[in-house]
C-alpha cells in the first residue's frame, strides 16, 4: 500500500499529542540521597569543566567530582549545539539547539552538575579556530566565560580539548584557547570592568586538560608521556546512589538522543588523565593546596562542627530526627559575613531541610499556557510528611501583586490542597527563550542583559513563593508553577507553564517555492491564545509580490480555537527571492508570532514563539519526471521542499521495497545518514540497486563514516570519508560541465551555488572507482580539492548518484542553485538513459 507524503498544517509540532513527560516533576530524593546532600554541606569545592558543545563533555568525570568529592561541578558549553545534526526529528538550527540545551539539563540532572552558556552560536563545523574566530565574536564569548568563572568561582578549571588541530574541529579547540585567557581575564579588573558592579574578580587555581590515548599519536606514546599525568579514578561505587559513576554517566551521556550518543553502563576502574596548563601545578590531586573545608571562610569553622553534628546524628529511618541540629547549623551559617558560599550553602542546606521532612510543595495550572491579562486556575499542594511542627503562613506569586495569606498548621501527612484563581498581569513577558529574543548574527545570539548571560534556560514563567515557619524558624520555599494531567498510560505527566500571544499565526511552510509563473496557494492557521479573538488577517509581501484576498476576517470564540484562511499569492515574472509575513490584526493591535511546539518524551515541552515570515522565491526551474519516493534516514525536511516545486513524493516504507513498485518512480532518494540509521537497508540494497539497474535512479545523501549497517554503499567500490567543505561559499569547480546532470533540465553555473548555508558538504568520498564520475569539486581555504562531493555512475540502464553537498540544509532554506541541481539529479537518465557517466579513476 502506498504511503503517501502528508505535509502537516504547519511547519512545527503544534498538532503533535503530548509525549509522557515527568522532567518537572518535584524532586522526592531518598533518605540514602539526603545523607549524601548533607555531606555536600561540609565541601567547599567548585570545578567547571568547558567544552565547545553539548555532548563534548566527559559525564563519568563530572558524576564522579560531583558525587564522590561532592564539589559544585559545572559544564560550561561554549555553544547550545544549534549547527548539528538531529537523529530524532527534523529539527536543525534554533531549535536543535533547544533540544540539545535541555537534553544537557537532562544529562547534568543526572550526574549531579550544573550547566551554563555563552552566547556563541553553534554556526556548523569548522577546520580551526582562525576560522571560528572569524564569526564568532572572539571579545564577546571571551566576557561571557568571564562573567561565568567570576559568578561560579571554580577553584579548577579543566578543558576538554587542546588549543590546536588535535582538537578535530576549530570549534573545540577555540574553546580551549578561550578557557586559558579566560582563566587569566577573570582575576584582571581591568577586563570586562562593567561585570564588577555584578561580581568580583576571581581567579582559579589551576586549568588543566582532560587527555586521554586519543590524543597521542599511538599507545606507546601515550604510554611514553602518560606518566607525567594525573591520573583519577572514576569508576568508582557509590553505595548511596546503588551505582558506579560509569552506569551513572552512561545514563547521563544517554540524555543526547538527538546525537545518537546512547551509552553503556561501565563498572570498575577507569582512569582519566589530566594535564596541566595554567596556574599553580598539581603533583597528585586535582585540589592539591586547596582548602574545602569551612575554614577557607572566615569564621566558617562553627559552621563546619554544626554540619558535622547533624552528619552524626542523621539516621535514615528517621531523617527529621536531625531537623533540631540542621537549624542550628543554619543560625551559625547566617552569623557569617555575606560572601559567595554562605549564599551556595544557605541554599543547599534550605533545600535539605525540606526534603528531611518530606515537605512537599507543588503549584499546578490548569492549562500549560495563557495569555497576558487572562486568569488562570491554579491547585496548590502542600504536605509535610513529619513530626516536625510547619506552619504554612503564605504563598506570594511573582506575577499577583497580593499575597495569599493562609497560616495553617501542615499537621504530619495531612495534605493541604485547595484552588485559587489568579490573573496574568497585561504587560507579562512571553516566555521566549531569551537567547532568541532578538535577532543575532551568524556567530552570536543578541543578550542585552548581563544578568541573563550563562543561564541555560530561562527562569520559570510563574512562580509561587511559599513562606512557612518550621519549628519556630522561618523558610521560603521558591517552586514554579507547571502544568500537570494525568495520561491514562503513563500516569502524571508534567509540562511547564508558559505565558503566550493572544493569538498565534502560524504559516503552513517556512520556504515557498515558485518554481513557475503560476500563483500558489499560501495556508495560514490562526490560533487563539485567549477566547473571544477576532480581527483580519493579511500578508505582507515586498513590491511585485501580489496576494487575492488583501486580507480576511476571522473569529474564535474559544481558547484554543483554529481557523485555516488561504491565500493566492502572485509572484514576479523574474527569478528573484523576498520575505513574506502573516500578520493579525485584533483590536487594533498587530500580531505576527506563531506558535512552535517541540515534544519529546526525555526531555521538558519547549514552546517558541517565532515570526510568522516565510522565504519566497520565485524560481527558475526546469524538471522531468515528477514521481520520486524517499527512504527516511536520520530525519530531513526534504521530502516537503521536493513537493513545493511540484514532485509528488512517496514515503518509503518496508514493505514498499519491492521491485516492481520501484520500478514507477522516476527516482528513489535516501535521506540523510540513511545508511547509518535504517538497519535493513542491508536487505534493501541488492533490490535498490537492481531498480537501477534496470533503468531506475538512486540519490543517495550523505552518510557518516562510521556505523554504516554495511560496507558498501555503492554498486561499485566507494570510500567514505571526514572530507568537508565548511565554508559555505567557498569556490564550486564543474570538473564535468558536458554531464548530464549539470545541464539537463538546468544548466548549472556558478551562480547555482551563491546563497548556500552553513557548508558546502560533509562526509565526502575520498576514494571511488572509474565507474564513478566527478561532478563538483571543493575545498576549503589551504586545503586540497575535494573532488568526492557529487559522484554519478552509470549502473545498467540507470543511474546511481552519491553526493554529501548539504542539501538537506540547502532545500528547506530555499537555494534556488540547489534546488535546481536537485532537479537535474531527479531527471538523470530521462533523456538519454544510454549516456556515459564514467570518465573518474580511482583517487
Amino acid at each position: 500500500m502506498r504511503q503517501s507524503l502528508v505535509r502537516s498544517l504547519l511547519p512545527v509540532l503544534l498538532l503533535l499529542p503530548l509525549l509522557p513527560l515527568l522532567a518537572q516533576a518535584p524532586e522526592k530524593p531518598s533518605a540514602a540521597k539526603v545523607l549524601q546532600d548533607l555531606q555536600k554541606l561540609n565541601v567547599l569545592g567548585n570545578v567547571l569543566y568547558v567544552a565547545a558543545h553539548p555532548d563534548d563533555e566527559n559525564t563519568r568525570l563530572i558524576a564522579h567530582l560531583a558525587n564522590e568529592k561532592l564539589y559544585n561541578t559545572a559544564y560550561l558549553s561554549i555553544t547550545r549545539g544549534d549547527g548539528g545534526q538531529n537523529l530524532i526529528g527534523p529539527e536543525i538550527s534554533e531549535n536543535l539547539g533547544i533540544i540539545r540545551t535541555q537534553e544537557l539539563l537532562q544529562a547534568r540532572r543526572t550526574d549531579g552538575g550544573q550547566q551554563f552558556f555563552t552566547r556563541a552560536n553553534d554556526f556548523g563545523y569548522s577546520k580551526n579556530p582562525e576560522e571560528t574566530f572569524t564569526i564568532w565574536d572572539k571579545e564577546q564569548v571571551l566576557s561571557d566565560m568571564v562573567w561565568v568563572i567570576r559568578k561560579f568561582r571554580p577553584d579548577v578549571m579543566i578543558t576538554r580539548f587542546p588549543p590546536d588541530e588535535r582538537a578535530g574541529h576549530g570549534q573545540h579547540s577555540a574553546s580551549a584557547i578561550l578557557a586559558e585567557e579566560a582563566f587569566k581575564a577573570a582575576a584582571d579588573p581591568k577586563r570586562f570592568p562593567e561585570q564588577l558592579k555584578h561580581v568580583e574578580v576571581w581567579q582559579p587555581k589551576r586549568l588543566l586538560w582532560n587527555t586521554g590515548v586519543w590524543s597521542f599519536k599511538s599507545q606507546e606514546e601515550f604510554e611514553k608521556y602518560g606518566k607525567e599525568l594525573m591520573k583519577i579514578d572514576v569508576g568508582g561505587y557509590n553505595p548511596l546512589l546503588g551505582e558506579s559513576y560509569g552506569e551513572v554517566a552512561a545514563r547521563s551521556r544517554s540524555m543526547h538522543k538527538s546525537q545518537g550518543f546512547g551509552a553503556a553502563s561501565a563498572r570498575g576502574t577507569s582512569i582519566e588523565y589530566l594535564q596541566h596548563t595554567a596556574g599553580e601545578k598539581a603533583q597528585q590531586e586535582l585540589f592539591e593546596g586547596i582548602n574545602t573545608t569551612w575554614s577557607r571562610v572566615k569564621g566558617g569553622e562553627k559552621v563546619q562542627q554544626a554540619i558535622q553534628k547533624v552528619i552524626d546524628q542523621y539516621d535514615p529511618s528517621k531523617p527529621a530526627a536531625v531537623v533540631p541540629a540542621l537549624l542550628a547549623a543554619r543560625k551559625e551559617l547566617q552569623k557569617l559575613p555575606d560572601s559567595h558560599w554562605k549564599h551556595t550553602k544557605s541554599k543547599e542546606l534550605e533545600q535539605v531541610l525540606q526534603h528531611t521532612m518530606g515537605l512537599y510543595l507543588e503549584v499546578t495550572a490548569d492549562d500549560y499556557a495563557a495569555a497576558p491579562g487572562q486568569p488562570v486556575q491554579l491547585q496548590v499542594e502542600a504536605i509535610n510528611r513529619s513530626e516536625v511542627p510547619v506552619t504554612l503562613q503564605r504563598i506570594t506569586y511573582n506575577f499577583a501583586g497580593s499575597d495569599t495569606t493562609l497560616n495553617i498548621h501542615l499537621k504530619n501527612n495531612e495534605p493541604l490542597a485547595y484552588s485559587t484563581r489568579k490573573t496574568l498581569p497585561q504587560r507579562m513577558a512571553y516566555t521566549q527563550p531569551y537567547w532568541l529574543r532578538e535577532k543575532g548574527t551568524l556567530g552570536m545570539f543578541a543578550v542585552q542583559e548581563q544578568q541573563l548571560v550563562g543561564k541555560p534556560e530561562n527562569e520559570p514563567a510563574a512562580q509561587a513563593t511559599f513562606t512557612l515557619q518550621v519549628a519556630g524558624e522561618p523558610l521560603q520555599v521558591q517552586v514554579p508553577v507547571v502544568y500537570k494531567r494525568t495520561d491514562p498510560v503513563e500516569g502524571e505527566v508534567y509540562r511547564p507553564f508558559v505565558v503566550t500571544p493572544p493569538v498565534f499565526v502560524n504559516l503552513r511552510e517556512q520556504v515557498l517555492m515558485f518554481a513557475n509563473g503560476e500563483p500558489k496557494q499560501v495556508q495560514v492557521l490562526v490560533k487563539s491564545g485567549k477566547e473571544s479573538i477576532k480581527g483580519d488577517l493579511k500578508l505582507d509581501l515586498p513590491k511585485g509580490w501580489r496576494t487575492k484576498p488583501a486580507s480576511v476576517p476571522f473569529n474564535l470564540e474559544a481558547k484554543g480555537a483554529e481557523q485555516s484562511i488561504n491565500f493566492m499569492v502572485y509572484p514576479p515574472k523574474k527569478q528573484e527571492e523576498a520575505q513574506l509575513k502573516a500578520v493579525a490584526t485584533v483590536d487594533g493591535k498587530a500580531y505576527s508570532l506563531g506558535l512552535n511546539e517541540i515534544n519529546y518524551k526525555h526531555i521538558p515541552a519547549q514552546v517558541t514563539f517565532p515570526e510568522a515570515t516565510a522565504r519566497v522565491v520565485k524560481l527558475d526551474l526546469q524538471k522531468q519526471g515528477d514521481k520520486v519516493a524517499y527512504l527516511m534516514g536520520a530525519g530531513d525536511d526534504i521530502p516537503a521542499s521536493l513537493q513545493q516545486i511540484g514532485y509528488n513524493v512517496t514515503l518509503l516504507k518496508d514493505s514498499d521495497i519491492r521491485l516492481n513498485y520501484l520500478k514507477q518512480f522516476d527516482a528513489v532518494i535516501l535521506g540523510v545518514r540513511a545508511y547509518n540509521t535504517v538497519d535493513r537497508l542491508r536487505y534493501y540494497q541488492p533490490t535498490l540497486l537492481e531498480y537501477v539497474k534496470q533503468g531506475g535512479n538512486l540519490i543517495v545523501q550523505y552518510n557518516t563514516s562510521h556505523a554504516l549497517v554495511m560496507p558498501e554503499v555503492g554498486p561499485y567500490p566507494l570510500q567514505l570519508s571526514r572530507y568537508r567543505v565548511a565554508v559555505e561559499d567557498a569556490a564550486v569547480r564543474l570538473l564535468a560541465p558536458s554531464h548530464p546532470v549539470l545541464n539537463t533540465p538546468n544548466k548549472i553555473t556558478q551562480k547555482d551555488f551563491e546563497g548556500w548555508v552553513q557548508e558546502r558538504g560533509l562526509y565526502f568520498p575520498s576514494e571511488w572507482s572509474k565507474e564513478y564520475t566527478a561532478i563538483l569539486s571543493s575545498n576549503d581555504p589551504g586545503e586540497p580539492s575535494r573532488d568526492g562531493g557529487l559522484l554519478v555512475a552509470k549502473y545498467g540502464e540507470g543511474y546511481y548518484v552519491y553526493t554529501g553537498y548539504s542539501f538537506f540544509r540547502e532545500l528547506p532554506a530555499g537555494v534556488a542553485g540547489a534546488y535546481r541541481l536537485f532537479a537535474n539529479m531527479i531527471s538523470l537518465g530521462k533523456n538519454n538513459r544510454s549516456g556515459n557517466a564514467a570518465g573518474s579513476s580511482i583517487k
